[in-house]
């Protein structure tokens, strides 16, 4: 077990009555728990629901180590680092983002396209630009092709299927990833039949009552969770994760969420932080940090070693070089929106999305050059989860 001792104030010496002096350090006991908490958690890479909070609270606590002026943040930043190398060496994964629909039956309270924002400008793409958008991805090195779009009632289960099968007939060496919402598990299986390698489903908060807050009745996380369990079970590469700041939520049910994803063992997690929709009820919240889903990145890494982890487009819309930042916390997944052109600017989950310019899957070359100055480099590869092998 390493050795930490945290230090947060100096010595304050005071006189007792008739002259002793007293030293005195505030919050003693509390400094060496936070010790105590990093050290256990570099080394089970796992801690109790209120040592999370503790390590959370106090992320940004100095401590003395072997490194002089060194913080909690920094302490993980430094390791996820290392664990993200040992595995993947230095090699960022990228996924070719197609939002074929951004129709939503769900009216979350959070969500640019959900079903009551009349001012959206709706559309849908055919089979036959999806294919395109496929096409232009593979020339441009992509191997994997994520589908993401609401809930959309137009594109029936079988449509989505005939989608799938016609990617894999054409791009056999792809994998193809689903991100289209709660199914029912026999849908699943005929997508999963049909080719689909990965699906993307953030439970978004594993504490039950805040999800209420961030959903309509009509909603249900136990649904949400048992939907993931379906996928699990039916062999999926399956990913899951949460917003980092969004309305109501506490460091208590950043904790809850930590300890679902581990018993969940995802094979990808996706954080990014909460940023507002001016057409949603919560157009006045405050948006949540890039500093706490950079430091939250580092405790996932640290967690699951060989998770897939995404440097998502909310961190890079919030901070111009989140992506970057990201990988240096232990990401090492980009997805560069590979949708038709004119489509880009509709799929709007929340305000100033950036999906133009370097954000842009035919600027992959402006994002190899991100990655090289940081030095990591962009690998033209399926980007699979890889089990640790016996």
């Amino acid at each position: 077990m390493v050795d930490f001792i945290p230090v947060h104030t100096a010595h304050i010496i005071t006189m007792c009555p008739g002259g002793r002096p007293v030293a005195v350090m505030e919050n003693l006991e509390e400094e060496k728990n936070i010790a105590t908490v990093v050290s256990r958690f570099l080394e089970k890479r796992m801690l109790e629901k209120q040592d999370f909070i503790t390590l959370i609270d106090n992320r940004d606590s100095p401590v003395v180590s072997a490194s002089a002026g060194s913080t909690v943040r920094s302490l993980l930043k430094v390791r996820s680092v290392s664990e993200t190398l040992s595995v993947f060496g230095n090699r960022i994964y990228v996924r070719g983002l197609i939002e074929f629909t951004n129709y939503c039956r769900n009216n979350c309270l959070y969500c640019g396209i959900r079903a009551g924002n009349t001012e959206a400008q709706r559309y849908r793409i055919t089979e036959e630009q999806i294919l395109n958008c496929c096409g232009e991805g593979y020339r441009l090195g992509f191997r994997t092709f994520v589908l993401q779009g609401g809930e959309d009632p137009f594109y029936t289960d079988e449509m989505i299927a005939g989608i799938v099968r016609s990617i894999k007939k054409t791009y056999s060496d792809c994998a193809v990833t689903l991100s289209v919402g709660e199914h029912e598990y026999e849908t699943y299986r005929l997508w999963r039949e049909a080719g689909a390698d990965r699906y993307l489903l953030r439970q978004e908060t594993a504490d039950n009552g805040h999800y209420s807050r961030l959903h309509p009745s009509s909603m249900s996380p136990v649904h949400r969770k048992q939907c993931l369990e379906n996928l699990k079970a039916l062999g999926y590469q399956t990913g899951a994760g949460f917003m980092v700041g969004s309305p109501f939520q506490t460091t208590a049910n950043i904790a809850d969420d930590l300890l679902y994803l581990s018993g969940l063992g995802p094979e990808m997690i996706g954080i990014g932080p909460f940023i507002h929709h001016d057409k949603t009820p919560f157009r006045n919240e405050k948006d949540g940090s890039a500093e706490l889903t950079l430091f939250l990145l580092s405790v996932l890494r640290i967690m699951f070693p060989r998770v897939l982890l995404p440097a998502t487009t909310a961190l890079g819309t919030i901070q111009n070089d989140g992506r970057e930042q990201g990988v240096l916390y232990g990401a090492n997944v980009i997805m560069p929106n590979l949708s038709p052109v004119g489509v880009r600017g509709k799929y709007l989950l929340y305000n100033n999305k950036i999906c133009t310019g370097e954000e842009a899957a035919e600027c992959s070359s402006c994002l190899q050059r991100r990655m090289n100055a940081i030095g990591y480099k962009i690998v033209v590869d399926r980007g699979d989860y890889m089990k640790e092998q016996n």
